[in-house]
């Protein structure tokens, strides 16, 4: 098994009397693709910053692709940080140009790479245009084509789809897959919890600085499985004292477009709860939900500090979606 992309071993940060970041420990696989996970405030961008050597940890230690610091390690890393920004009054060629340049690509073939990635973005005709005269989809584009134009092992992207419209997200989805598809190790923040969902291979969530999830989507639900069988009853049909009284069945609850959901005691078993409920009452369809990445964060943790994410989630809802429609 080859080393993790990310190690942070017992890392603490602190800024005065606020402790953004508590004895954090994380291990990135390499070659994976990881979201970043958590509310406004969580210790998101503290903990990137200090993978990246922007900050330093108070404790604990952070090795990045097997070096002691980001430091020995960037020239095989690729950053968009949360707080975008191109150099204004460059042309968008002579940016990247220059970008490409301090990552020591080498100048001949990166001429034709910015032609054939500003046509990939769908900004063929701005090379020659100011970056002050683009839109702020159009420089976030720019900055990420200067974020992977050295090729690096490792890509943190702080927020990557916020602002974008769900054209632009969708692109930026398919170019992140591309990338990890290619070998690459991606680690991208959101406080969007649908978007992580259906994007990523593994999800690591932080809250109050300190770790609530880690591992991959498919263990996370399995570990929190909110044991719920939904069925969408045939109009008419009389189902709710037949369903509440099968063994195993402890509440019931309308869902969405006349879907029912039947909560489970920890120990039912789903499916044969289902096989009851298909001989007792007609209905069009059922079967066993899983646990959303928005399930599990409601069971985690407190409501006052889900507000944010639990709304960003909510409003992110329709974004997500369009990234695979």
């Amino acid at each position: 098994m080859s080393d993790p992309a990310i190690l942070i071993e017992g890392v603490t940060k602190r800024f005065r009397d606020k402790v953004a970041v508590d004895r954090l420990d994380l291990a990135v696989p390499a070659g994976s693709l990881c979201g970043f996970l958590g509310p406004n405030g969580a210790g998101k961008t503290t903990t990137i910053r200090m993978v990246m050597s922007i900050f330093l940890p108070d404790e604990g230690r952070i090795s990045v692709l097997g070096r002691k610091s980001a430091i020995e390690s960037k020239d095989r890393i690729g950053y968009l940080p949360e707080e975008r920004g191109v150099y204004r009054k460059m042309k968008v060629g002579e940016f990247l140009t220059y970008i490409g340049t301090l990552k020591g690509v080498d100048r001949k073939p990166l001429s034709k790479w910015i032609d054939q990635w500003l046509d990939r973005v769908g900004l063929p005709e701005v090379r020659k245009k100011r970056c002050e005269e683009l839109s702020k989809g159009m420089q976030q584009k720019v900055q990420f084509l200067a974020t992977i134009i050295h090729d690096p092992d490792l890509i943190i992207l702080d927020e990557p789809f916020s602002g974008l419209d769900p054209v632009n997200a969708r692109l930026l989805n398919e170019l992140i897959r591309e990338l990890h598809d290619a070998g690459k190790t991606i680690i991208f923040s959101t406080h969007v919890l649908i978007q992580a969902e259906q994007m990523c291979d593994r999800i690591f969530m932080i809250n109050g600085g300190k770790k609530i999830l880690d591992g991959t989507v498919d263990e996370i639900r399995a570990d929190h499985d909110p044991n719920t069988v939904v069925f969408e009853p045939s109009p008419g049909a009389d189902y709710e004292s037949t369903v509440r009284s099968i063994p195993g069945v402890y509440s019931l609850s309308m869902g969405d477009r006349g879907v029912v959901e039947a909560h489970l005691d920890n120990d039912a078993d789903p499916r044969s709860v289902m096989r009851t409920i298909v001989e007792r009452i007609p209905v069009r369809r059922v079967e066993v939900r899983r646990a959303t990445l928005e399930d599990i964060f409601v069971l985690l943790v407190k409501p006052g500090d889900s507000e944010d994410m639990l709304r960003a989630a909510l409003s992110g809802r329709a974004g997500a979606e369009a990234l695979h429609a």
